[in-house]
Parts: C-alpha cells; structure tokens; sequence
C-alpha cells in the first residue's frame, strides 16, 4: 500500500492564516485611539457623570492612587478618582463626586487605606482648624496645604526597625542608669526641688497677664528707642566730652562731696543740739498762729490800711518816684488860735470835705506800748490860700 504524504509546503500554508488573522485582529485593535485598559468602559461606577461636579486635588504623594480608586466621605463611597498626572514635583488627581454630597469650598484631602493592607482611596472632610466657608462645587481645585496622606505600613516597620537595630533603645539602658546614680541619696531634695519648681509655674501662672502686660510695654519702649534711635546716637556721642569733663574734675567733685559731709555732720549737730529751744519756740508761737488764724480777713484788709496811716490807702498814689504831685484841701480855722473879729457882710461858705472810708474792725490783740508821736512841724511850701472869714484857710496848694 502507497502511502500519500502531503506536501510541506501546504501545511505551512494552512497553519499562517489563522496567525495571518489574529495579526491583522491585533494590527486593527492598536490603531485604536485608547491609553489603556482604564479607558475601556467598566461597568460599576459608583458616581454618574450627569450627576456629579469634579474636583482637583494636589499631593505631595499619592502613594499608589489610580483611577477608579474610591472617594469616600466619613467611609461612604460618593465618587471616584478619574485622572492622574504629575505636576511638577508633587501630584494632581481629578475626582469626581456625586452631587448630594454638600462640602466646604476649603475641605481638606487625605490618601488613606481601608485596611492595615487593604486598597487606597481618597478621603474628604471637613477642615478641622478653621470654620467651614463656602461649598464645593465643579471646576474648584484643593491645594497642596489642604492634603496630606497617612504612613505607610513598610515605613512604620522601616522606622520600628531602625530603631530597635541602634536607633535608640540601646541608649535607653545608659540614660536610666545615670538617672539613677543622680537621684541616689538625693531623693529628699529632688522632691523639694520639684514642688519648688510647682510653686514657680504656678505663681508665673497666676501673673501671666502681668507678664504680658510686661512684654507689651518692653515692646513699646523698644519701638520709641526705635523712632528715637538718633536722638539716643547724639545723646551717648556726647557722653564722651561729658565723661571727659568729670574725669578732669574728679578731685573737685571729691572735695566737694567732703565738704558736703563735714557739713552734714555740723548741721545735725546744730539739730541736735538746738533741738529743745526750736520745739520751745514753736510752741510759744502757736497761741499767736492761733490768733492771727482767727483774725481771718480782717487782718490782710488792716495791714493794708496800716501801710498809709493816718492816711486813706490812695496817699500812696501821691509819690511817683522821685518827685510828689498831689493836691490836698485843708480847713485850718485860725479861729480857734486867734481871736479875729468877723467882718461885715455874707461870710464865705465852707467847702464840704469829702467822706473818709471807714477803718474796718480790727481784731484786738494784746499790742505792746509805742513810743510817742512826734509833734507835727510847721507847715511849710504853701504857696497860695484863700483865707474865709472866719479865718478858716480854704485851699493850700503843695510842690
């Protein structure tokens, strides 16, 4: 029996279409415009397009945020991450979230985990060290202030391990073991040491309002000094010439100071010796303070009028300096002098005298006796006169 072998070349040939096909099947799917398998669209969405704002959020670290990653609010799920870019240094990523879900404008940004090494996701809140202002809405952006993310579980174990591999655990046992060579035997005095630096926090405590008050006036008087920064320059620039002068004086102001020590020491001596007499004597004075306090008023309005006595107060209008210019009205009646026989006839009127103010009461103290008054010269310097008929000289001009 012949058997019929099929030629080679027919079997390759049988076997390159469908590797023919599946290359065009490839070929046509890559000309395709799409970045990847996020692009295709994947059933599942937590967040409608048509029912929702997006956000973007800037990152130091994204960690391994992707898109299609979770947006929750208080662990509920309200949208997703939609885009992922670099900016820069640091991260930005476009979220997108449901439209009944109410933010403020300056909500803040963390990238969390579900579990100690579960999924990543987007968490949004409320910021915790400032009043909420505004309410998120589509096109806002989150700045990279208002983000952060939380340690990873590689870089608390990195952390753990460097410490527990010479970090500082090793160096505990030194410190402890100091600590108590320096509390041995001294552990009275730590204790008193310790409720003295209570005491102290405690009265800095109560007088932190003095203590404020206190910086806030250290403040001005430094801002004054500021403004007055030359003035102050001027002032210590002349200091020198100042300090100069009194080094040049210095035995000068030494005498001086003894001698205003020896008389320091005489004038108490005198003090202390005189001490008795000057006590005497104001204690003999006080029955006349007395009096002169009782007099009140009268006595300044008595003492003015005993300047010009017997004349009224005006007498000392007359002397203008080195000369006197006044003039007087006298009634001398020679009648009661001489005997002069009246003429015949209308006698002259007499010219009336005008009111002397009267002398206001004075007190009555016990005065001492004056001597005598001396008796009044003649007068002299009359000039001119008109005598009356009864002998009375009517007008006496003085120069």
């Amino acid at each position: 029996m012949r058997t019929f072998r099929r030629p080679r070349t027919a079997t390759l040939r049988r076997r390159a279409v469908p590797l023919l096909a599946a290359s065009l099947l490839v070929g046509s799917l890559s000309a395709c415009d799409f970045d990847g398998a996020y692009d295709l669209p994947l059933p599942g969405s937590p967040v409608d397009e048509d029912e929702s704002y997006e956000v973007s959020i800037a990152f130091e670290d994204i960690l391994n945020v992707v898109p299609r990653s979770p947006v929750m609010v208080d662990d509920v799920t309200v949208g997703e991450v939609t885009d992922v870019e670099r900016v820069g240094w640091h991260a930005r990523i476009k979220v997108r979230v449901r439209d009944d879900v109410e933010l403020p404008d300056n909500a803040i940004a963390d990238v969390r985990q579900v579990s100690l090494l579960g999924e990543k996701y987007v968490a949004l809140e409320e910021p915790r060290h400032e009043k909420p202002v505004g309410r998120l809405s589509d096109g806002d952006a989150i700045p990279l202030s208002a983000t952060g993310r939380n340690p990873e579980v590689e870089e608390v174990l990195g952390a753990l391990s460097f410490l527990l591999s010479g970090g500082g655990v090793g160096q505990l046992q030194t410190i402890s073991s100091e600590l108590n060579k320096v509390m041995d035997g001294r552990t009275d005095r730590l204790r008193h040491l310790l409720g003295e630096l209570d005491s102290v926090v405690g009265t800095l405590d109560d007088q932190k309002q003095d203590i404020i008050r206190a910086l806030g006036s250290v403040n001005r008087l430094a801002t004054t000094l500021n403004r007055e920064k030359r003035t102050i320059g001027t002032a210590i620039d002349t200091l020198g010439p100042a300090a100069r002068v009194l080094a040049e004086q210095h035995d000068e102001l030494m005498v001086m100071l003894r001698q205003l020590d020896r008389l320091g020491r005489v004038g108490t001596r005198v003090m202390n010796a005189t001490r008795e007499d000057i006590l005497a004597d104001l204690r003999h004075l006080r029955p006349i303070l007395r009096k002169l306090n009782e007099a009140g008023e009268s006595l300044p309005n008595g003492l003015s009028l005993f300047i010009s006595f017997p004349f009224p107060k005006e007498a000392s209008e007359v002397v203008k300096g080195d000369y006197a210019n006044t003039s007087i009205a006298m009634d001398i009646r020679l009648g009661n002098l001489f005997d002069v026989p009246k003429a015949p006839g209308p006698g002259v009127p007499e010219l009336p005298l005008p009111d002397l103010p009267d002398v206001p009461q004075l007190p009555s103290p016990q005065v001492p006796d004056l001597p005598g008054l001396p008796g009044l010269p003649g007068v002299d310097g009359l000039s001119s006169g008109t005598v009356n008929r009864d002998g009375g000289l009517l007008g006496v001009g003085l120069g």
